[in-house]
């Protein structure tokens, strides 16, 4: 359906903005489970002003691995070990997760951290091996680097935003953290599959719907802290 929009005669001037569009809503929707996993990293930290800054600084680096990858990614994909590596660190994230002792109810955390330059790079680092996945799928769509490159950037910003609503979403629904991790394991078998037998590699919009489940999940249910405290502020 999106090549024959894309080669229509009628107009030759929809492609560029069309593309565009279409790279920017495959980065909303596969930023998802990537904003998730990086507002879990920031909000380990105690302080509000600290998970920002953290934020800040660790999606500003992120954003330059991100364009060193765009622009070596013709080089990157020839090399199936970068998609193993990525996968093993995707769900290195997951296995610590789920396995991490629960809190007192009953909850996994995310790893912890004192320092605010612990979390920057773990930050910029998770990003890359998500963006292994999206900057995949983005070149697949168009050749055309500078249209890749937007799509990127406006990623980047969107990917900023949503960890901010994640980090506070997390301490209002149950299961949202839960959920977060599972579709990052998604992604890393994803990149796991794509590294060993690519032909085996689920179509995208399988990966979106499973996303999507789960995520309906994990706002499934708010936390009754929360609820008490939007009853106390409607009183």
């Amino acid at each position: 359906m999106l090549d024959q929009v894309l080669n229509s005669p009628l107009d030759i001037g929809i492609e560029v903005p069309l593309l565009l569009m279409v790279l920017v809503a495959l980065e909303a929707v596969l930023s998802a489970d990537n904003a998730i996993a990086l507002a879990a990293i920031a909000r380990c930290l105690e302080d509000s002003q600290l998970q920002r800054r953290a934020l800040n600084f660790g999606l500003l680096a992120a954003y330059f691995l991100r364009i060193s990858l765009i622009l070596s990614a013709t080089w990157v994909i020839q090399f199936w070990q970068f998609e193993l590596l990525g996968a093993a660190y995707l769900l290195w994230l997951v296995f610590e997760y789920f396995t991490s002792d629960e809190d007192e109810q009953h909850h996994h955390h995310g790893p912890k951290f004192n320092s605010l330059w612990q979390v920057i790079p773990l930050i910029a680092v998770t990003d890359l091996a998500f963006s292994l996945d999206s900057v995949t799928t983005a070149i697949a769509i168009s050749d055309q680097i500078w249209l890749v490159l937007a799509g990127g950037t406006i990623g980047v910003i969107t990917l900023r935003f949503m960890a901010s609503l994640f980090i506070r979403w997390l301490k209002e629904y149950v299961h949202l953290e839960d959920a977060g991790y599972i579709t990052v394991g998604f992604v890393g078998l994803r990149l796991l599959v794509r590294a060993i037998k690519p032909e085996w590699v689920p179509p995208e919009l399988l990966m979106i719907v499973a996303i999507a489940l789960v995520f309906t999940w994990g706002f499934s249910k708010r936390s009754g802290s929360e609820s008490l405290i939007k009853a106390e502020t409607q009183e």
